[in-house]
Protein backbone atom coordinates (compact mmCIF):
# COMPACT_ATOMS: atom_id res chain seq x y z
CA UNK A 1 0.00 0.00 0.00
CA UNK A 2 2.75 2.47 0.95
CA UNK A 3 4.74 1.72 -2.19
CA UNK A 4 1.70 2.19 -4.43
CA UNK A 5 0.76 5.41 -2.62
CA UNK A 6 4.32 6.71 -3.05
CA UNK A 7 4.16 5.93 -6.77
CA UNK A 8 0.85 7.78 -7.17
CA UNK A 9 2.21 10.79 -5.28
CA UNK A 10 5.34 10.73 -7.46
CA UNK A 11 3.15 10.82 -10.58
CA UNK A 12 1.30 13.83 -9.20
CA UNK A 13 4.56 15.57 -8.28
CA UNK A 14 5.85 15.04 -11.83
CA UNK A 15 2.64 16.54 -13.18
CA UNK A 16 3.02 19.59 -10.95
CA UNK A 17 6.59 20.11 -12.17
CA UNK A 18 5.25 20.21 -15.71
CA UNK A 19 2.38 22.54 -14.79
CA UNK A 20 4.23 24.87 -12.41
CA UNK A 21 7.88 24.42 -13.41
CA UNK A 22 8.16 27.81 -15.08
CA UNK A 23 6.57 29.49 -12.06
CA UNK A 24 9.00 27.71 -9.72
CA UNK A 25 11.83 28.98 -11.92
CA UNK A 26 10.54 32.55 -12.14
CA UNK A 27 9.33 33.19 -8.59
CA UNK A 28 11.35 30.73 -6.50
CA UNK A 29 14.56 30.61 -8.56
CA UNK A 30 14.40 26.85 -8.88
CA UNK A 31 16.71 25.95 -11.74
CA UNK A 32 17.38 22.21 -11.39
CA UNK A 33 14.87 19.37 -11.62
CA UNK A 34 15.60 18.01 -8.14
CA UNK A 35 14.67 21.28 -6.45
CA UNK A 36 11.59 21.64 -8.63
CA UNK A 37 10.45 18.20 -7.49
CA UNK A 38 10.96 19.13 -3.84
CA UNK A 39 8.98 22.35 -4.35
CA UNK A 40 6.27 20.47 -6.23
CA UNK A 41 5.90 18.10 -3.27
CA UNK A 42 5.57 20.99 -0.80
CA UNK A 43 3.08 22.61 -3.19
CA UNK A 44 1.04 19.38 -3.26
CA UNK A 45 1.08 19.08 0.54
CA UNK A 46 -0.12 22.67 1.00
CA UNK A 47 -2.93 22.27 -1.53
CA UNK A 48 -4.06 18.92 -0.15
CA UNK A 49 -3.69 19.35 3.61
CA UNK A 50 -4.78 23.00 3.82
CA UNK A 51 -7.23 22.95 0.89
CA UNK A 52 -5.55 25.89 -0.86
CA UNK A 53 -5.81 26.96 -4.47
CA UNK A 54 -2.71 27.01 -6.67
CA UNK A 55 -1.88 30.67 -6.16
CA UNK A 56 -2.24 30.62 -2.38
CA UNK A 57 -0.17 27.44 -2.14
CA UNK A 58 2.59 28.91 -4.30
CA UNK A 59 2.60 32.23 -2.45
CA UNK A 60 3.33 30.55 0.88
CA UNK A 61 6.40 28.58 -0.24
CA UNK A 62 9.46 30.09 1.46
CA UNK A 63 12.14 27.46 0.82
CA UNK A 64 15.49 28.95 -0.13
CA UNK A 65 18.17 28.87 2.56
CA UNK A 66 18.03 30.62 5.95
CA UNK A 67 14.61 29.09 6.45
CA UNK A 68 14.94 27.09 9.73
CA UNK A 69 13.77 24.04 7.83
CA UNK A 70 10.45 25.72 6.96
CA UNK A 71 9.54 25.12 3.33
CA UNK A 72 6.12 26.78 3.42
CA UNK A 73 4.35 29.11 5.83
CA UNK A 74 0.65 29.98 5.94
CA UNK A 75 -1.57 31.65 8.49
CA UNK A 76 -4.48 33.90 9.26
CA UNK A 77 -5.87 35.72 12.30
CA UNK A 78 -8.77 34.06 14.08
CA UNK A 79 -11.70 35.77 15.74
CA UNK A 80 -10.62 34.92 19.29
CA UNK A 81 -7.43 36.98 19.44
CA UNK A 82 -5.30 34.16 18.10
CA UNK A 83 -3.40 33.68 14.85
CA UNK A 84 -3.28 30.21 13.34
CA UNK A 85 0.00 29.42 11.58
CA UNK A 86 0.95 26.35 9.55
CA UNK A 87 4.63 25.42 9.18
CA UNK A 88 5.32 22.82 6.49
CA UNK A 89 8.57 20.98 6.00
CA UNK A 90 8.77 18.56 3.09
CA UNK A 91 11.20 15.67 2.68
CA UNK A 92 10.90 14.08 -0.73
CA UNK A 93 12.90 11.00 -1.74
CA UNK A 94 13.24 9.62 -5.23
CA UNK A 95 12.97 6.00 -4.08
CA UNK A 96 9.34 4.95 -4.07
CA UNK A 97 9.16 2.19 -1.45
CA UNK A 98 7.45 4.57 0.93
CA UNK A 99 9.27 3.15 3.97
CA UNK A 100 11.59 6.03 4.93
CA UNK A 101 10.70 7.78 8.18
CA UNK A 102 10.55 11.55 8.45
CA UNK A 103 14.03 12.44 9.77
CA UNK A 104 14.63 13.38 13.38
CA UNK A 105 16.76 16.33 12.20
CA UNK A 106 13.74 17.71 10.36
CA UNK A 107 11.64 17.53 13.52
CA UNK A 108 14.41 19.30 15.45
CA UNK A 109 14.46 22.13 12.89
CA UNK A 110 10.69 22.59 13.09
CA UNK A 111 10.89 22.77 16.89
CA UNK A 112 13.63 25.41 16.62
CA UNK A 113 11.60 27.34 14.05
CA UNK A 114 8.53 27.47 16.27
CA UNK A 115 10.65 28.63 19.20
CA UNK A 116 12.12 31.68 17.43
CA UNK A 117 9.96 32.71 14.48
CA UNK A 118 7.06 34.06 16.54
CA UNK A 119 9.00 35.96 19.17
CA UNK A 120 9.00 39.61 17.95
CA UNK A 121 12.06 40.42 20.03
CA UNK A 122 14.38 37.77 18.58
CA UNK A 123 16.83 38.80 15.88
CA UNK A 124 17.12 36.19 13.15
CA UNK A 125 18.46 35.99 9.61
CA UNK A 126 15.91 34.73 7.09
CA UNK A 127 15.55 34.62 3.33
CA UNK A 128 13.44 37.52 1.96
CA UNK A 129 10.24 35.50 1.31
CA UNK A 130 10.22 33.94 4.76
CA UNK A 131 11.20 37.18 6.48
CA UNK A 132 8.26 39.11 5.02
CA UNK A 133 5.78 36.49 6.17
CA UNK A 134 7.32 36.01 9.60
CA UNK A 135 7.42 39.75 10.31
CA UNK A 136 3.78 40.01 9.30
CA UNK A 137 2.82 37.32 11.81
CA UNK A 138 5.12 38.87 14.41
CA UNK A 139 3.27 42.17 14.05
CA UNK A 140 0.08 40.40 15.10
CA UNK A 141 1.89 38.81 18.05
CA UNK A 142 3.29 42.19 19.10
CA UNK A 143 -0.28 43.51 19.20
CA UNK A 144 -1.35 40.70 21.52
CA UNK A 145 -2.37 37.84 19.23
CA UNK A 146 -1.45 34.38 20.50
CA UNK A 147 0.05 32.13 17.80
CA UNK A 148 -1.36 28.63 17.51
CA UNK A 149 1.22 26.72 15.47
CA UNK A 150 0.51 23.56 13.47
CA UNK A 151 3.75 21.92 12.32
CA UNK A 152 3.24 19.63 9.33
CA UNK A 153 6.03 17.14 8.77
CA UNK A 154 5.50 15.84 5.23
CA UNK A 155 7.33 13.13 3.32
CA UNK A 156 6.63 10.34 0.86
CA UNK A 157 7.28 7.77 3.56
CA UNK A 158 6.36 7.00 7.14
CA UNK A 159 5.94 8.95 10.38
CA UNK A 160 8.92 10.13 12.43
CA UNK A 161 10.88 7.84 14.77
CA UNK A 162 10.49 7.24 18.50
CA UNK A 163 13.51 9.49 19.13
CA UNK A 164 11.87 12.28 17.15
CA UNK A 165 8.68 11.81 19.14
CA UNK A 166 10.68 12.24 22.34
CA UNK A 167 11.88 15.60 21.00
CA UNK A 168 8.28 16.58 20.32
CA UNK A 169 7.21 15.49 23.81
CA UNK A 170 9.99 17.55 25.40
CA UNK A 171 9.03 20.56 23.27
CA UNK A 172 5.41 20.18 24.40
CA UNK A 173 6.53 20.42 28.02
CA UNK A 174 8.26 23.69 27.15
CA UNK A 175 5.68 25.32 24.89
CA UNK A 176 2.52 23.89 26.39
CA UNK A 177 -0.35 23.45 23.97
CA UNK A 178 0.57 26.09 21.41
CA UNK A 179 2.15 23.66 18.95
CA UNK A 180 0.28 20.82 17.28
CA UNK A 181 2.09 18.16 15.26
CA UNK A 182 0.80 16.45 12.14
CA UNK A 183 2.38 13.97 9.77
CA UNK A 184 1.49 13.85 6.08
CA UNK A 185 2.93 10.87 4.23
CA UNK A 186 2.05 9.34 0.89
CA UNK A 187 -0.79 7.27 2.34
CA UNK A 188 -2.30 10.23 4.20
CA UNK A 189 -2.00 12.51 1.18
CA UNK A 190 -3.58 9.93 -1.09
CA UNK A 191 -6.51 9.49 1.33
CA UNK A 192 -7.12 13.24 1.31
CA UNK A 193 -6.90 13.38 -2.48
CA UNK A 194 -9.48 10.59 -2.68
CA UNK A 195 -11.79 12.18 -0.10
CA UNK A 196 -14.73 12.22 -2.49
CA UNK A 197 -14.91 8.42 -2.56
CA UNK A 198 -18.18 7.17 -1.02
CA UNK A 199 -18.04 5.75 2.51
CA UNK A 200 -20.18 2.90 3.78
CA UNK A 201 -20.19 1.95 7.45
CA UNK A 202 -22.19 0.36 10.24
CA UNK A 203 -22.94 2.29 13.44
CA UNK A 204 -23.94 0.69 16.72
CA UNK A 205 -26.60 2.85 18.40
CA UNK A 206 -27.48 2.79 22.11
CA UNK A 207 -31.00 2.54 23.51
CA UNK A 208 -34.06 3.51 21.53
CA UNK A 209 -34.06 5.59 18.38
CA UNK A 210 -36.73 7.20 16.22
CA UNK A 211 -37.23 7.10 12.45
CA UNK A 212 -39.54 9.43 10.58
CA UNK A 213 -40.42 9.87 6.91
CA UNK A 214 -40.54 13.31 5.28
CA UNK A 215 -41.81 12.88 1.74
CA UNK A 216 -39.02 11.15 -0.13
CA UNK A 217 -36.55 11.65 2.72
CA UNK A 218 -36.05 9.82 6.02
CA UNK A 219 -34.50 10.90 9.31
CA UNK A 220 -33.19 8.86 12.23
CA UNK A 221 -32.50 10.41 15.63
CA UNK A 222 -30.73 8.40 18.32
CA UNK A 223 -27.58 8.20 20.36
CA UNK A 224 -24.35 6.23 20.29
CA UNK A 225 -21.32 5.79 22.47
CA UNK A 226 -18.50 8.25 21.95
CA UNK A 227 -16.16 5.29 21.51
CA UNK A 228 -18.22 4.28 18.45
CA UNK A 229 -17.73 7.75 16.99
CA UNK A 230 -13.98 7.47 17.59
CA UNK A 231 -13.95 4.09 15.81
CA UNK A 232 -15.70 5.62 12.80
CA UNK A 233 -13.12 8.44 12.66
CA UNK A 234 -10.22 6.02 13.01
CA UNK A 235 -11.57 3.84 10.20
CA UNK A 236 -12.22 6.61 7.67
CA UNK A 237 -10.25 9.70 8.70
CA UNK A 238 -10.67 13.05 6.95
CA UNK A 239 -12.78 11.57 4.14
CA UNK A 240 -15.71 11.64 6.58
CA UNK A 241 -15.76 15.42 6.42
CA UNK A 242 -15.56 16.11 2.68
CA UNK A 243 -18.85 18.04 2.77
CA UNK A 244 -18.18 19.62 6.17
CA UNK A 245 -17.41 23.31 5.62
CA UNK A 246 -15.35 23.62 8.80
CA UNK A 247 -11.87 22.19 9.01
CA UNK A 248 -10.77 20.68 12.29
CA UNK A 249 -9.44 23.55 14.36
CA UNK A 250 -7.24 21.36 16.51
CA UNK A 251 -7.50 20.55 20.20
CA UNK A 252 -4.67 22.76 21.42
CA UNK A 253 -5.75 26.33 22.06
CA UNK A 254 -9.32 25.90 20.82
CA UNK A 255 -11.67 26.59 23.70
CA UNK A 256 -14.68 24.68 22.37
CA UNK A 257 -12.67 21.56 21.59
CA UNK A 258 -10.81 21.82 24.88
CA UNK A 259 -14.16 21.90 26.70
CA UNK A 260 -15.24 18.76 24.83
CA UNK A 261 -12.01 17.05 25.83
CA UNK A 262 -12.28 18.18 29.45
CA UNK A 263 -15.75 16.65 29.79
CA UNK A 264 -14.56 13.32 28.37
CA UNK A 265 -11.51 13.23 30.63
CA UNK A 266 -13.58 13.63 33.81
CA UNK A 267 -15.26 10.30 34.57
CA UNK A 268 -17.99 11.95 36.66
CA UNK A 269 -18.77 14.28 33.75
CA UNK A 270 -18.81 11.68 30.97
CA UNK A 271 -22.42 10.67 31.57
CA UNK A 272 -23.48 14.30 30.98
CA UNK A 273 -21.72 14.59 27.63
CA UNK A 274 -24.94 13.81 25.75
CA UNK A 275 -26.58 16.89 27.30
CA UNK A 276 -23.60 19.22 26.85
CA UNK A 277 -22.90 18.50 23.18
CA UNK A 278 -24.92 19.53 20.10
CA UNK A 279 -24.39 16.12 18.54
CA UNK A 280 -23.42 14.78 15.13
CA UNK A 281 -25.32 15.28 11.86
CA UNK A 282 -24.78 12.66 9.16
CA UNK A 283 -26.13 12.56 5.61
CA UNK A 284 -26.27 9.36 3.56
CA UNK A 285 -27.92 7.93 0.46
CA UNK A 286 -29.46 5.06 2.45
CA UNK A 287 -29.65 3.73 6.00
CA UNK A 288 -30.98 0.30 7.03
CA UNK A 289 -31.72 -1.24 10.40
CA UNK A 290 -33.71 -4.08 11.94
CA UNK A 291 -37.05 -2.42 12.62
CA UNK A 292 -38.21 -5.61 14.42
CA UNK A 293 -35.61 -4.91 17.10
CA UNK A 294 -36.77 -2.64 19.92
CA UNK A 295 -33.46 -0.88 20.67
CA UNK A 296 -29.67 -0.93 20.26
CA UNK A 297 -29.93 -0.90 16.49
CA UNK A 298 -27.05 -1.57 14.16
CA UNK A 299 -27.52 0.97 11.36
CA UNK A 300 -25.90 0.34 7.97
CA UNK A 301 -25.21 3.56 6.02
CA UNK A 302 -24.20 4.11 2.41
CA UNK A 303 -22.41 7.24 1.13
CA UNK A 304 -22.22 8.80 4.58
CA UNK A 305 -20.74 12.19 5.38
CA UNK A 306 -20.51 14.10 8.66
CA UNK A 307 -21.81 17.57 7.82
CA UNK A 308 -21.92 18.90 11.38
CA UNK A 309 -19.99 17.73 14.41
CA UNK A 310 -16.58 17.50 12.76
CA UNK A 311 -14.95 19.30 15.68
CA UNK A 312 -16.53 16.87 18.15
CA UNK A 313 -15.59 13.84 16.05
CA UNK A 314 -11.95 14.79 15.65
CA UNK A 315 -11.58 15.78 19.31
CA UNK A 316 -13.13 12.49 20.40
CA UNK A 317 -10.76 10.64 18.07
CA UNK A 318 -7.75 12.54 19.40
CA UNK A 319 -8.33 11.76 23.07
CA UNK A 320 -10.09 8.39 22.83
CA UNK A 321 -6.89 6.45 23.39
CA UNK A 322 -6.14 8.22 26.66
CA UNK A 323 -9.65 8.14 28.15
CA UNK A 324 -11.56 5.28 26.58
CA UNK A 325 -14.51 7.71 26.69
CA UNK A 326 -16.16 5.64 29.44
CA UNK A 327 -19.93 6.04 29.56
CA UNK A 328 -20.08 9.09 27.30
CA UNK A 329 -22.72 9.08 24.59
CA UNK A 330 -23.55 11.57 21.86
CA UNK A 331 -26.70 12.57 19.99
CA UNK A 332 -26.72 11.49 16.33
CA UNK A 333 -29.02 12.62 13.51
CA UNK A 334 -28.95 10.64 10.26
CA UNK A 335 -30.63 12.07 7.15
CA UNK A 336 -31.28 9.81 4.17
CA UNK A 337 -31.33 11.99 1.07
CA UNK A 338 -31.98 11.25 -2.57
CA UNK A 339 -29.39 11.50 -5.34
CA UNK A 340 -29.36 15.03 -6.72
CA UNK A 341 -30.01 16.47 -3.26
CA UNK A 342 -26.70 18.35 -3.25
CA UNK A 343 -28.34 21.74 -2.76
CA UNK A 344 -30.29 20.39 0.20
CA UNK A 345 -27.11 18.93 1.70
CA UNK A 346 -25.50 22.36 1.40
CA UNK A 347 -28.49 23.98 3.07
CA UNK A 348 -28.28 21.50 5.97
CA UNK A 349 -24.53 22.03 6.26
CA UNK A 350 -24.96 25.79 6.29
CA UNK A 351 -27.80 25.79 8.80
CA UNK A 352 -26.14 23.38 11.23
CA UNK A 353 -22.76 25.13 11.07
CA UNK A 354 -23.86 28.77 11.00
CA UNK A 355 -23.33 29.26 14.72
CA UNK A 356 -19.57 29.12 14.16
CA UNK A 357 -17.17 31.18 11.98
CA UNK A 358 -16.97 29.29 8.66
CA UNK A 359 -15.83 29.68 5.09
CA UNK A 360 -19.16 30.01 3.32
CA UNK A 361 -17.86 30.42 -0.21
CA UNK A 362 -19.13 27.08 -1.50
CA UNK A 363 -22.48 27.50 0.20
CA UNK A 364 -23.02 30.95 -1.31
CA UNK A 365 -22.46 29.58 -4.80
CA UNK A 366 -26.19 29.01 -5.26
CA UNK A 367 -27.11 32.54 -4.20
CA UNK A 368 -28.90 34.36 -7.01
CA UNK A 369 -26.36 37.19 -6.90
CA UNK A 370 -23.59 34.69 -7.61
CA UNK A 371 -25.52 33.20 -10.52
CA UNK A 372 -26.26 36.62 -11.99
CA UNK A 373 -22.64 37.70 -11.61
CA UNK A 374 -21.42 34.52 -13.33
CA UNK A 375 -23.74 35.21 -16.29
CA UNK A 376 -22.69 38.85 -16.50
CA UNK A 377 -18.99 37.92 -16.43
CA UNK A 378 -19.49 35.22 -19.04
CA UNK A 379 -21.07 37.74 -21.40
CA UNK A 380 -17.81 39.73 -21.24
CA UNK A 381 -15.79 36.75 -22.42
CA UNK A 382 -14.50 35.72 -18.99
CA UNK A 383 -15.39 32.84 -16.66
CA UNK A 384 -16.45 32.96 -13.00
CA UNK A 385 -15.84 30.01 -10.69
CA UNK A 386 -18.28 30.21 -7.77
CA UNK A 387 -17.29 26.88 -6.21
CA UNK A 388 -13.87 25.51 -5.39
CA UNK A 389 -12.55 23.07 -7.97
CA UNK A 390 -9.31 21.14 -8.07
CA UNK A 391 -8.06 22.47 -11.41
CA UNK A 392 -5.91 25.43 -12.43
CA UNK A 393 -7.50 28.83 -13.02
CA UNK A 394 -7.01 30.18 -16.53
CA UNK A 395 -5.96 33.75 -17.32
CA UNK A 396 -9.55 34.63 -18.31
CA UNK A 397 -11.16 33.05 -15.27
CA UNK A 398 -11.71 34.40 -11.76
CA UNK A 399 -12.74 32.57 -8.61
CA UNK A 400 -15.38 34.03 -6.33
CA UNK A 401 -12.72 34.36 -3.61
CA UNK A 402 -10.52 36.53 -5.84
CA UNK A 403 -13.46 38.66 -6.97
CA UNK A 404 -14.61 39.15 -3.37
CA UNK A 405 -11.15 40.30 -2.28
CA UNK A 406 -10.73 42.56 -5.32
CA UNK A 407 -14.14 44.23 -5.08
CA UNK A 408 -13.73 44.82 -1.35
CA UNK A 409 -10.28 46.37 -1.88
CA UNK A 410 -10.84 48.36 -5.07
CA UNK A 411 -14.47 49.49 -5.09
CA UNK A 412 -15.53 49.22 -1.43
CA UNK A 413 -12.22 50.81 -0.39
CA UNK A 414 -11.51 48.35 2.38
CA UNK A 415 -8.12 46.95 1.32
CA UNK A 416 -7.20 46.16 4.93
CA UNK A 417 -10.29 43.96 5.25
CA UNK A 418 -9.70 42.42 1.84
CA UNK A 419 -6.56 40.74 3.07
CA UNK A 420 -7.03 40.18 6.78
CA UNK A 421 -10.75 39.37 7.02
CA UNK A 422 -10.98 36.79 4.27
CA UNK A 423 -12.97 34.49 6.56
CA UNK A 424 -15.78 37.05 6.50
CA UNK A 425 -15.90 37.76 2.75
CA UNK A 426 -18.75 35.29 2.35
CA UNK A 427 -20.14 35.92 5.81
CA UNK A 428 -20.40 39.28 7.58
CA UNK A 429 -18.98 41.21 4.59
CA UNK A 430 -20.91 39.36 1.89
CA UNK A 431 -23.65 41.97 1.42
CA UNK A 432 -21.06 44.75 1.39
CA UNK A 433 -19.10 43.08 -1.38
CA UNK A 434 -21.79 41.45 -3.50
CA UNK A 435 -24.37 44.19 -3.70
CA UNK A 436 -27.36 43.73 -5.99
CA UNK A 437 -25.92 46.23 -8.48
CA UNK A 438 -22.44 44.69 -8.72
CA UNK A 439 -22.07 43.78 -12.39
CA UNK A 440 -19.59 41.67 -14.33
CA UNK A 441 -17.66 44.66 -15.70
CA UNK A 442 -17.03 46.03 -12.21
CA UNK A 443 -16.05 42.61 -10.84
CA UNK A 444 -13.65 41.78 -13.68
CA UNK A 445 -12.10 45.26 -13.61
CA UNK A 446 -11.38 44.98 -9.89
CA UNK A 447 -9.95 41.49 -10.34
CA UNK A 448 -7.70 42.59 -13.21
CA UNK A 449 -6.37 45.53 -11.20
CA UNK A 450 -5.68 43.38 -8.16
CA UNK A 451 -4.01 40.76 -10.37
CA UNK A 452 -1.64 43.43 -11.74
CA UNK A 453 -0.83 44.75 -8.27
CA UNK A 454 -0.28 41.23 -6.95
CA UNK A 455 1.96 40.31 -9.88
CA UNK A 456 4.10 43.33 -9.07
CA UNK A 457 4.31 42.21 -5.43
CA UNK A 458 5.25 38.65 -6.33
CA UNK A 459 7.83 39.65 -8.91
CA UNK A 460 9.34 42.69 -7.24
CA UNK A 461 12.32 44.16 -9.02
CA UNK A 462 15.39 45.64 -7.39
CA UNK A 463 14.56 48.93 -5.70
CA UNK A 464 10.82 48.21 -5.41
CA UNK A 465 9.16 49.80 -2.35
CA UNK A 466 9.41 47.71 0.81
CA UNK A 467 5.69 48.16 1.55
CA UNK A 468 4.64 46.15 -1.52
CA UNK A 469 4.89 43.01 0.61
CA UNK A 470 1.79 44.16 2.50
CA UNK A 471 0.25 46.99 0.46
CA UNK A 472 -0.75 45.50 -2.90
CA UNK A 473 -4.48 45.81 -2.08
CA UNK A 474 -3.95 49.51 -1.35
CA UNK A 475 -2.17 49.89 -4.69
CA UNK A 476 -5.12 48.21 -6.44
CA UNK A 477 -7.55 50.55 -4.69
CA UNK A 478 -5.72 53.61 -5.96
CA UNK A 479 -5.44 52.11 -9.44
CA UNK A 480 -9.22 51.78 -9.49
CA UNK A 481 -9.53 55.43 -8.52
CA UNK A 482 -7.18 56.54 -11.29
CA UNK A 483 -9.05 54.43 -13.83
CA UNK A 484 -12.44 55.98 -13.01
CA UNK A 485 -10.80 59.41 -12.96
CA UNK A 486 -9.52 58.94 -16.52
CA UNK A 487 -12.92 57.67 -17.64
CA UNK A 488 -14.58 60.60 -15.82
CA UNK A 489 -17.35 58.41 -14.40
CA UNK A 490 -18.72 57.19 -11.11
CA UNK A 491 -18.46 53.48 -10.33
CA UNK A 492 -22.17 53.03 -11.02
CA UNK A 493 -21.60 54.00 -14.64
CA UNK A 494 -19.02 51.25 -15.20
CA UNK A 495 -20.74 48.42 -17.12
CA UNK A 496 -20.54 46.29 -20.27
CA UNK A 497 -20.95 49.31 -22.54
CA UNK A 498 -17.68 50.97 -21.56
CA UNK A 499 -15.83 47.79 -20.56
CA UNK A 500 -13.77 47.83 -23.81
CA UNK A 501 -12.49 51.27 -22.77
CA UNK A 502 -11.57 49.81 -19.38
CA UNK A 503 -9.47 47.10 -21.00
CA UNK A 504 -7.79 49.65 -23.24
CA UNK A 505 -6.90 51.92 -20.31
CA UNK A 506 -5.60 49.03 -18.20
CA UNK A 507 -3.44 47.82 -21.07
CA UNK A 508 -2.15 51.32 -21.77
CA UNK A 509 -1.87 52.89 -18.31
CA UNK A 510 -1.60 50.15 -15.67
CA UNK A 511 2.13 50.70 -15.16
CA UNK A 512 1.54 54.42 -14.75
CA UNK A 513 -1.34 53.77 -12.33
CA UNK A 514 0.87 51.48 -10.25
CA UNK A 515 3.76 53.95 -10.12
CA UNK A 516 1.42 56.78 -9.13
CA UNK A 517 -0.17 54.59 -6.46
CA UNK A 518 3.21 53.59 -5.04
CA UNK A 519 4.31 57.22 -4.99
CA UNK A 520 1.08 58.27 -3.24
CA UNK A 521 1.49 55.55 -0.60
CA UNK A 522 5.16 56.43 -0.08
CA UNK A 523 4.23 60.06 0.56
CA UNK A 524 1.64 59.02 3.12
CA UNK A 525 4.00 56.62 4.91
CA UNK A 526 6.92 59.03 5.13
CA UNK A 527 5.69 61.12 8.08
CA UNK A 528 4.59 57.98 9.95
CA UNK A 529 8.19 56.80 10.19
CA UNK A 530 9.99 60.09 10.73
CA UNK A 531 10.57 59.38 14.42
CA UNK A 532 10.66 55.57 14.51
CA UNK A 533 12.42 52.75 12.71
CA UNK A 534 10.71 51.52 9.56
CA UNK A 535 10.58 47.77 10.19
CA UNK A 536 8.58 45.14 8.32
CA UNK A 537 6.58 44.47 11.50
CA UNK A 538 5.49 48.10 11.67
CA UNK A 539 4.77 48.27 7.96
CA UNK A 540 2.56 45.21 8.21
CA UNK A 541 0.64 46.73 11.11
CA UNK A 542 0.24 50.03 9.23
CA UNK A 543 -1.52 48.31 6.32
CA UNK A 544 -4.10 46.81 8.67
CA UNK A 545 -5.40 50.26 9.63
CA UNK A 546 -8.49 51.96 8.22
CA UNK A 547 -7.04 55.44 8.86
CA UNK A 548 -4.43 54.83 6.14
CA UNK A 549 -7.29 54.35 3.67
CA UNK A 550 -8.90 57.59 4.79
CA UNK A 551 -5.71 59.59 4.37
CA UNK A 552 -4.94 58.03 0.98
CA UNK A 553 -8.42 58.78 -0.34
CA UNK A 554 -8.67 62.29 1.15
CA UNK A 555 -11.08 64.14 -1.21
CA UNK A 556 -8.95 67.25 -0.97
CA UNK A 557 -6.17 65.44 -2.80
CA UNK A 558 -8.37 64.65 -5.81
CA UNK A 559 -10.02 67.94 -6.68
CA UNK A 560 -12.01 67.83 -9.89
CA UNK A 561 -12.51 64.07 -9.83
CA UNK A 562 -15.94 62.52 -9.65
CA UNK A 563 -14.54 59.43 -7.98
CA UNK A 564 -14.12 60.62 -4.39
CA UNK A 565 -15.60 59.50 -1.10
Amino acid sequence: MRSLAAQIIDQRVSGIVEEQGNMFHERLRAYDEERKQSLAFVFLVAKTVLDLDDEAALDGIVDGGNDFGVDALYGEPLDNGEIQVFLIQGKYKRKLKGDSAFPETGVAKLIEAASVLFDPEKKITLNPRLRERVEEFRSFVREGAIPQVISVAANNGTRWSREAQERIDNASKRFGRQIEWRHAGSVELLELMQAENPISATLQLSGQAMVENFGFRRALVGRMRVAELARLANDHGDSLFEKNIRRYLGLDGNRVNEAIAATLREKQEQSYFYFYNNGITITCSQFRHNALQDQNWQVKLADLQIVNGGQTTRTVQEIDGETGSGSAEVLVRIYELQSGDDDFVEAITYATNSQNPVDLRDLKANDQRQKNLATSIQELGYAYRAKRENRPVSSKEFTSAVVAEAVLAVWRRRPHQARFRSREHFGALYDTIFTNDLNGAQAVTAALLLRQAENRRKRRSEGAPDFLAYGSRFVAMLMGHYLLRDMDIFLGKLDHRNFPQVLELIDKNSELYMRDAEKRISEELEPLFETRERTLQRLSATFRRADLVESLMNPGLFQGSKNVL
